[in-house]
């Protein structure tokens, strides 16, 4: 019958609504754990923004378990944790924020053997506005024993959940005044509840408290004793039920202090006041003395407060020490206010240097205390008082101002005077520019203030418009401004000075201005660049001059030149250096060449560039930049004027070339299937490298085609007609020698006949890359077949065929003899094109191989070769651009003998045949445009008409004449 306990834990039940700033408590428990007694808790919070994110708060076994944004707070205690007992703990957060609100969650670490139950558990907190206001004027009474006192307090609240109020009065007694005894209070229930002291008279119905409409609340005693006097204050709280149906009072307000005394009656006790003057002027000294009347007096002991329309300004203990209210302490350190015991029965209070808010009526007022210690005093007595009058005194304070710098250039700087006379206390100065574009409108320049803290205004705070502005105190009236750098003519116009004096909590303000003229610097530039040679030889130095004429020097302002690049047309211009005005020289990165050979220097307003050992890479156009900046400003933002030279173009001429190229034409016969191009060079320089580049004219007048090019790297480059995997194949390049260069071609048949040659270019490596000095082209070389005197005998008949696009054609092509024996037939079939050099389709070479020359035609291109001397082209899926005229070449081949080559015995070629195609069938009218005679017979078919009916009219006619007879 053995069970095992569940962990539960428990938070207390939300929602909470607390007052932004009140000290809140949340409390967990948890209960049916195992493990020891002292629990561990671990609080988290989930944010209203973030419901889903946990941020770590504070943990009682874990230093590092806050998040950063609590961290400060738990280690100054603002957030901690309050250990109740083992497993119950308090969430303290001393000052409530507004991003506080959320939901909370108690968390327990696991101790038990197994996880069993709840580990934790939520709730919500919402802060909420602090809406309780309590007010009660302060006031200082003397009572008669016996009088009555009502007080009034007022209170109010505006929150928007459900609370009650509780208002009640307590009293301050003694030296300390730290504990308060309530009077009477009026609780949240509505309940009236006097404090032990004041029961018996609120049975009485001596002490009361009344409710005045909605937020008025009145104390009213009856008949007061002496053990009433003190401070009097009434406190409010506002209160809220939980959802565990407990009161929380979220909020209490305390009002100021009422002072209460009480005369007690028959007592041998009097006070007078005296002052030495009465009228006084500011800055004079008021005296005053206080008297106390009293047989015995050495024996007994005062209590003696000065006050100022009826509000406490230092009281004087039976010891003799002074206790000065708050606001006057300070004027109290400064000496300004003193007061001190002279007897047992006189007492002084002296102001040095009063103001306006020193005039009023002064009061003593003397309390006889039972023992120096006592709370209770015996008697009270207040003197009728003495008024005191305060009158001003008016400001003599004057200014001058002026300026040493009227008339100034843009970049010029500024100097302003302001001298201060007659002033007789601390003063501030204020300077404003009143610029004349905007009448009415003033921008603060500076502020020096009277302890001489220095702070500029928001348009003068960057250093780098117009320098660092310096304010001075040249002495006790004298204050200077230094706008070192002018900005522009905006800057000009009236400066105004304003001093503040400052006196017994007064001021006097006086201002005045200064104009200033700030006339434009009239920037103007103008720069001419020259060379004396636009053309230089390969590693001859040349030397640009940019000369610039301006209306000023350039060593009167920050200047920089910069020298541009611009290696072509279709590139862009680069800096290629630049020459700052501290004379730093800033190199480009576009052209890094230059800078190990170029040179920059400066003579007045002239700036020369010196280039040495000129290289192809410095061929181009040069211009030069300058740029200015006003007086007294370092040279950043926008420059304040700038131009730029003409472009000079510099040419530079490479090594001439000494390359000869072999001129003579020749011919070159073969019988043979390979043949050998020859082209070579009579001279050339030895540290040359070639590029070579063979041509073939396959007839007189046609346009020369590239065969290969190979460059000075050995790089091979086919044209166009050559470069199918069959063509590259048969045409070689090589470097035979020094001088000779030898094209190969392989398999040489009919169709490669035609004139040869070469064009030979020399390049030459100049430090940074490979240059062309020249070239030149060779002699032709006839390259011809050595055929047999027997030719072949060929169908040589030109026919026309037309074929619908998608069918299938055949083109004839017959040898009308049977071949030699011990020979080879090879056959190509060509489509004749406009360009010159007619368009192989496909080879059958001897060897029985088949050659395409576009693999994309193999599959509609067929031999089918019905007889051995039957070369007729099948072509299949015809198409529009197949369109043409079409004819074959057959070839004999011969084995010269076993082992050897096949040569060329014999060649010939057949007639042409036009092929014209014909779009597909689609309509009926295309039925009829493609069928003559029945073209015909609808065309002719209206005129049979019109005759048919000619004929029939005649035959009317002709009846109805009859009929008429």
């Amino acid at each position: 019958g053995l069970t095992t306990s569940q962990r539960a834990v428990t938070v207390q039940k939300g929602p909470l609504y607390r007052v932004r700033g009140s000290h809140v408590t949340l409390w967990c428990k948890v209960s049916g754990y195992q493990g020891p007694a002292e629990q561990n808790f671990q609080w988290s919070i989930y944010l209203p923004s973030a419901p889903e994110r946990e941020v770590q708060i504070v943990s009682t076994v874990d230093p590092s378990f806050p998040y950063a944004i609590y961290t400060q707070r738990v280690r100054s205690r603002g957030i901690f944790v309050e250990r109740l007992q083992g497993d119950a703990v308090l969430l303290h957060i001393t000052e409530l924020q507004d991003r506080d609100a959320g939901q909370y969650e108690c968390h327990t670490p696991k101790t038990d053997e197994r996880f069993l139950g709840s580990y934790s558990a939520k709730t919500n907190l919402s802060v909420i506005a602090d809406t309780l206001s309590a007010s009660m004027a302060p006031q200082a009474l003397t009572l008669t024993e016996g009088d009555a006192v009502e007080l009034t307090c007022e209170v109010s609240k505006s929150t928007d959940q459900h609370t009650h109020l509780s208002v009640g009065w307590f009293l301050l007694q003694g030296a300390g005044e730290h504990h308060a005894e309530e009077v009477l209070t009026l609780s949240k229930d509505f309940i009236l509840k006097p404090g032990p002291s004041y029961e018996q008279r609120f049975l009485e119905g001596d002490v009361q408290l009344n409710k005045v409409g909605n937020t008025t609340y009145k104390l009213f005693i009856r008949g007061v004793k002496p053990s009433d006097q003190g401070q009097l204050y009434c406190e409010a709280a506002e209160w809220i039920e939980d959802p565990d149906e407990m009161w929380k009072d979220i909020s209490r307000k305390q009002t100021e202090k009422t002072s209460l005394a009480v005369v007690s009656q028959g007592r041998d006790l009097s006070v007078d006041i005296i002052a030495a003057e009465r009228s006084l002027s500011e800055g004079d000294t008021l005296q005053l003395n206080c008297m106390v009347g009293a047989p015995k007096s050495s024996s007994r002991h005062f209590k003696v407060i000065w006050l100022l329309d009826n509000v406490e300004v230092a009281t004087v203990d039976p010891h003799g020490v002074f206790i000065w209210e708050e606001e006057y302490k300070e004027r109290a350190k400064l000496g300004e206010l003193r007061a001190f015991k002279q007897s047992n029965t006189v007492y002084l209070l002296t102001i040095s240097e009063v103001g306006l808010k020193d005039k009023g009526t002064y009061q003593c007022s003397v309390s006889e205390m039972k023992t120096p210690g006592d709370s209770h005093s015996i008697q009270t007595i207040v003197s009728s008082g003495i008024q005191v009058s305060v009158k001003p005194v008016e400001s003599h304070m004057r200014l001058s101002v002026s300026t040493s710098t009227p008339r100034i250039t843009v970049g010029d700087s500024l100097t302003l005077r302001c001298e201060v006379l007659g002033a007789t206390g601390p003063v501030s100065v204020r300077w404003w520019h009143l610029p004349p574009q905007h009448p009415g409108h003033r921008v603060l320049v500076a502020t020096m203030e009277q302890d001489g803290t220095l702070s500029l205004g928001s348009a003068y705070q960057d250093g780098q418009t117009r320098g660092s502005l310096r304010m001075e105190k040249e002495s006790s009236g004298t204050f200077t401004l230094e706008i070192p750098s002018t900005l522009d003519e905006d800057d000009g116009g009236q400066y105004r000075c304003e001093a503040t004096q400052w006196s017994r909590g007064r001021n006097w303000t006086e201002k005045g201005e200064a104009a200033v003229m700030v006339s434009s610097m009239g920037l103007s530039l103008h720069a001419t660049l020259r060379s004396r040679i636009a053309t230089v030889r390969y590693g001859q130095s040349f030397e640009l001059f940019c000369q610039v004429n301006a209306s000023y020097t350039l060593e009167e302002v920050p200047a920089c030149v910069r020298w541009l690049f611009q290696r072509s047309p279709a590139d862009a211009s680069h800096e290629l250096a630049r020459v700052c005005p501290s004379g730093t020289v800033v190199w480009g990165t576009a052209h890094p060449h230059f800078q190990g050979k170029a040179q920059l220097a400066k003579a007045g307003t002239s700036f020369r560039l010196h280039i040495h050992s000129a290289l192809p890479a410095d061929e181009g156009t040069y211009q030069c930049e300058v740029e200015v900046w006003r007086r007294n400003t370092l040279p950043l933002g926008q420059p304040a004027a700038s131009t730029r030279s003409n472009v000079v173009g510099i040419k530079v001429v490479l090594p001439e070339s000494k390359l000869q190229v072999a001129t003579e034409d020749s011919s070159v016969e073969i019988a043979s299937s390979n043949a050998a191009i020859e082209c070579s060079f009579v001279f050339a320089q030895n540290n040359s490298q070639f590029a070579v580049t063979w041509y073939l004219l396959p007839q007189a007048d046609a346009t020369p085609l590239q065969i290969i090019r190979v460059n000075y790297n050995s790089i091979l480059e086919y044209g166009s007609e050559f470069s199918s995997p069959a063509q590259k194949s048969r045409f070689l390049s090589q470097r035979v020698s020094r001088n000779v260069f030898q094209l190969q071609i392989l398999s040489a048949d009919l169709k490669d006949e035609g004139r040869y040659y070469c064009v030979l270019e020399e390049w030459l490596w100049l430090v940074d890359g490979w240059y062309k000095l020249g070239e030149g082209t060779s002699g032709r070389a006839t390259l011809k077949f050595k055929l047999a005197e027997h030719g072949l005998q060929m169908e040589r008949t030109n026919h026309s065929l037309s074929a619908r696009e998608g069918e299938e054609v055949v083109l004839p092509c017959r040898l009308q003899e049977a071949h030699l024996p011990r020979t080879q037939l090879s056959a190509t079939w060509f489509q004749v094109k406009s360009s010159g050099r007619d368009s192989a389709l496909l080879t059958l070479r001897y060897d029985g191989t088949m050659e395409y020359s576009q693999e994309r035609l193999a599959a509609r291109l067929y031999l089918r070769r019905p007889s051995a001397g039957d070369f007729s082209l099948t072509l299949s899926s015809v198409e529009r651009g197949d369109a043409g005229a079409y004819y074959c070449q057959l070839q004999q081949w011969q084995q010269q003998s076993k082992g050897k080559d096949w040569a060329l015995r014999a060649s010939a070629c057949s007639g042409y045949t036009q092929l014209t195609t014909i779009p597909p069938e689609s309509t009926v009218l295309s039925r009829i445009c493609s069928s003559p005679s029945l073209l015909n017979f609808i065309l002719y078919l209206p005129l049979v008409l019109i005759l048919l009916l000619a004929l029939a009219a005649a035959l009317v006619f002709c009846w109805h004449c009859k009929f008429r007879k």
